[in-house]
């Protein structure tokens, strides 16, 4: 039965914000060990509570969860937020949700203990070369800036994981390359991504219903538009591949026509001398 009108209207709201915040809490039962230990960090940070031993045994314990729980999770997220930006927007999110979880979980989750080893060497970089080392602060900022570049990479990681049938290796490295050569999309990402993060900061309830999911679509939204545009770029490199084929073809066509025709003329002629 289809709705029309402000019920219309108001029913297919009532549909996103569902699809949305079940592919939220799906995402969040996931990565439900890795957010356990999150949480806790944050509990103990806001009541100053806990040591220099707790603090880095949450740290490690984190680290070791990620990449086997945030980043398959992040992966299946993706998987759905592809549907919705692609048009189709009728399917299952269990169903999708958990697919994509099974098909990428390998990759994802190499692909964690990769971003997890970088974000931690650059993390004590950054700590290091901004408190102990004054004098080398600028080396803390580039790691800095480093980080938030590989955060975006990371969403291209699992644009790609999703999009693509390709091997571990190419995904990685297109992964950064593709966050390399398009800035605009990088600082737009950022953007998104740190609007819905402050507005999550001031209404933490919603990172449980919606923020991670919204972040998802932002990510994939502007890389399937720069999916898009390469592949236009690609279409009409071809295009116009095949139109200079066709016009060395149809010169060389004219070259033996006019070397046929000089042929005809000079058989033409001796002919003649002989007759």
């Amino acid at each position: 039965m289809e709705f029309k009108g402000a019920m219309g209207g108001l029913y297919r709201i009532t549909e996103w914000i569902t699809r949305i915040a079940a592919s939220n809490i799906l995402w969040a039962l996931c990565s439900a060990p890795f957010l356990f230990f999150g949480l806790m960090k944050i509990l103990m940070l806001g009541t100053s509570s806990g040591g220099v031993n707790e603090q880095l045994t949450l740290n490690w314990a984190m680290g070791i969860l990620a990449p086997f729980t945030v980043f398959p999770a992040s992966a299946a997220l993706f998987t759905v937020v592809r549907k919705w930006v692609m048009g189709n927007t009728d399917v299952g999110t269990f169903r999708t949700f958990f697919q994509g979880y099974k098909e990428n979980y390998l990759k994802s989750m190499l692909g964690g203990v990769i971003y997890t080893l970088m974000f931690v060497i650059m993390y004590v970089d950054v700590t290091v070369y901004m408190t102990q080392m004054p004098n080398f602060r600028i080396v803390g900022i580039l790691m800095l800036v480093l980080m938030i570049i590989l955060s975006v990479s990371m969403f291209n990681f699992f644009s790609i994981v999703v999009h693509y049938q390709m091997s571990f290796k190419q995904v990685m490295t297109n992964s950064i390359l593709l966050t390399i050569a398009r800035p605009i999309r990088v600082f737009s990402t950022l953007i998104a991504a740190g609007v819905l993060a402050y507005i999550g900061l001031r209404y933490p309830v919603l990172y449980i219903i919606c923020i991670p999911s919204l972040i998802a679509m932002a990510a994939f939204f502007n890389f399937y538009a720069t999916y898009n545009k390469l592949q236009l770029q690609v279409e009409q490199k071809k295009l116009k591949e095949e139109e200079e084929r066709e016009a060395a073809l149809n010169n060389q066509m004219d070259d033996d026509d006019d070397d046929d025709d000089d042929y005809e003329e000079n058989t033409e002629g001796k002919n003649l001398k002989r007759i």
